[in-house]
């Protein structure tokens, strides 16, 4: 039986591989730049930024939409990092390199095949935090993910499937969310995954994942032309903030039922559609990304 959970050795290479690409590299510069981290297919471009006043803040790694504009998302949280002091770093899955069920979906699946773990897109991400720490010096360097749209739908999945370190991991007006039901084939719920990875354990380890859920008041278009409009999506609900609720009462829902813990955030916030600039420029969600508040509904104005 395949160990999804464990995979020490890749994490021990992963790394390697990063330590190799920054021994001999500079700190991250102050701005804008970039950063290839990895080699042959599985080298991803990483945009950054780095405020002036950096002192050793936390990394965000932010993910991008359908249109998979890393750098436009990158200077999209500079507000962000000079009021946080932080770095950004913005990963590109190029549409060369993976399709929307290698990203959206992590690849975890292909054509309804589960794939090996250490091919899922999600593997990447270890890289690329160790290529952050190691440019810093800051081997124990803390980080929070945060994805609008696609990236919302990839970051939802992970909470479920690819357990890692990150502070907090908030998802913005994903088109569709990952369901606790066995009865939706993956993607939109668990069905079709191996026991391990749809069994009662591996849903409270999702509903564990320090998940947070903000959604735009405002996208509520049935027609929008980038939402997924597919039988499976439409049984979710009619548009993204309504699937979104839908998903969480859900979640909530069935781990009262059980008693199981529950460590999601749903965060609502007014005036906005589906616009990632708006929304990773919006108080509500950066306050989500650090907030302390351990109210699962946190209502803003």
């Amino acid at each position: 039986m395949r160990n999804y959970f464990f995979p020490t050795a890749l994490r021990v290479l992963l790394a390697i591989q990063a330590m190799l690409f920054c021994v001999h590299a500079a700190p991250i510069p102050q701005g804008l730049s970039r950063m290839e981290v990895g080699s042959g297919t599985n080298a991803i471009t990483v945009f950054t930024y780095k405020p002036p006043n950096y002192h050793g803040g936390p990394l965000v790694m932010v993910f991008h939409g359908l249109l998979r504009n890393a750098e436009d998302y990158c200077r999209n949280c500079i507000p962000l990092a000079n009021r946080y002091g932080l770095i950004i770093a913005a990963p590109l899955f190029s549409t060369n390199q993976y399709d929307n069920e290698e990203y959206q979906r992590g690849g975890v699946m292909k054509k309804g095949v589960v794939q090996s773990r250490e091919n899922w897109t999600y593997a990447r991400l270890p890289a690329i935090v160790e290529a952050v720490r190691q440019a810093e010096h800051e081997p124990a360097l803390p980080y929070y993910f945060i994805g609008h749209s696609g990236g919302g739908q990839f970051l939802m999945r992970l909470a479920a499937l690819y357990p890692m370190e990150a502070k907090r991991i908030v998802a913005c007006n994903p088109g569709s969310d990952l369901f606790p039901r066995r009865d939706w084939k993956f993607g939109y719920g668990f069905g079709g995954l191996p026991e391990e990875l749809s069994n009662d354990s591996a849903l409270q380890r999702y509903f564990n994942a320090p998940l947070t859920l903000c959604l735009g008041l405002d996208d509520n278009d049935p027609h929008h032309p980038e939402l997924d409009r597919s039988a499976a999506a439409e049984l979710q609900g009619a548009f993204r903030l309504e699937r979104g609720r839908n998903c969480f009462e859900a979640a909530q829902k069935l781990a009262q039922t059980h008693g199981w813990q529950f460590n999601w955030r749903k965060v609502e916030v007014p005036g906005i559609a589906h616009d990632g600039k708006a929304m990773l420029a919006a108080k509500a969600v950066q306050e989500a990304l650090f907030s302390t508040n351990n109210a699962s509904v946190v209502k803003t104005r």
